[in-house]
């Protein structure tokens, strides 16, 4: 299988899964291990996450233009890009300090697989708080970006820690943190998509930067457009998607498949 076919399917397992709380790097992992499809540093893999990213600006590029336009008149809008910088901050912050931990001794498709099944239950566990909160009427969420406090985009950033491990799920993680700081299930996500603009984007242009000699000296350039490319469409249509699914849903669905998988992924590495 040809290495520009390998690009078209890792592009579209990026595009369903970065948004859906189950881990695009733990996909893109254990697809590349099933394709015996090598990359050093896991830089594909980061990389075409920029598709993601371009997604979430085009989506909802109407709303970011009035934000922008309306930051220096808007003490609302300028709360919320900062809301955005103090959540992206930690996991910054911990990627930068243990890079080469992260790449060297977590990119395989064991810690995967417990990624996924410990997340799987979290995001039960959580799903199931809440909806024991929901049922006390004096509980309130937040239920509007722009009411999102300082506080709470923090724990989203702490949280949003726990998914440099691959499998844990970067959006999920953000999710979780925003439904356990209060928000409710609609702008929690809204939050999360937000955020990965910069959480994505930055651990894209810092991957690019890094390995800029590596990617030309094995001309891999064409293989990361191609799947960025095809990243971007899927992911666009994943958005859509669940947004839809996240107003009349919960999250344990995501939770049974994380378990199933991670389950599946333990059974094929010890028959292999």
């Amino acid at each position: 299988m040809s290495n520009l076919l390998n690009a078209i399917i890792l592009g579209v397992v990026e595009g369903i899964t970065e948004f859906l709380r189950i881990s695009s790097t733990g996909h893109l992992i254990v697809a590349s291990d099933l394709l015996r499809f090598k990359d050093a540093g896991g830089t594909f893999e980061i990389v075409i996450q920029l598709g993601a990213v371009l997604a979430v600006v085009w989506f909802y590029r109407t709303d970011l233009i009035e934000r922008v336009c309306k930051t220096a008149a808007s003490r609302q809008t300028r709360r919320f890009w900062l809301n955005l910088f103090v959540a992206f901050l930690p996991a910054a912050i911990t990627g930068l300090a243990f890079e080469k931990f992260i790449t060297e001794q977590l990119f395989s498709p064991l810690t995967v697989a417990a990624s996924l099944i410990i997340g799987g239950i979290i995001l039960w566990l959580v799903e199931r708080r809440r909806e024991i909160t929901e049922s006390v009427p004096t509980s309130g969420h937040t239920i509007q970006l722009d009411r999102v406090t300082t506080r709470q985009a923090l724990l989203i950033g702490f949280t949003q820690i726990t998914a440099l491990v691959p499998g844990v799920s970067r959006s999920g993680s953000s999710i979780v943190g925003g439904l356990l700081s209060g928000l409710d299930r609609e702008t929690a996500t809204a939050f999360s998509f937000y955020l990965a603009i910069p959480t994505l984007g930055g651990a894209t242009l810092y991957k690019l930067l890094k390995n800029l000699h590596q990617i030309a000296s094995q001309g891999a350039a064409l293989n990361l457009a191609i799947g960025t490319t095809v990243a971007f469409i899927t992911a666009w249509l994943a958005i859509g998607w669940l947004l839809r699914y996240v107003a009349h849903h919960d999250f344990r669905s995501f939770a049974v498949y994380r378990i199933l998988a991670g389950l599946l992924i333990i059974a094929w590495v010890s028959l292999r």
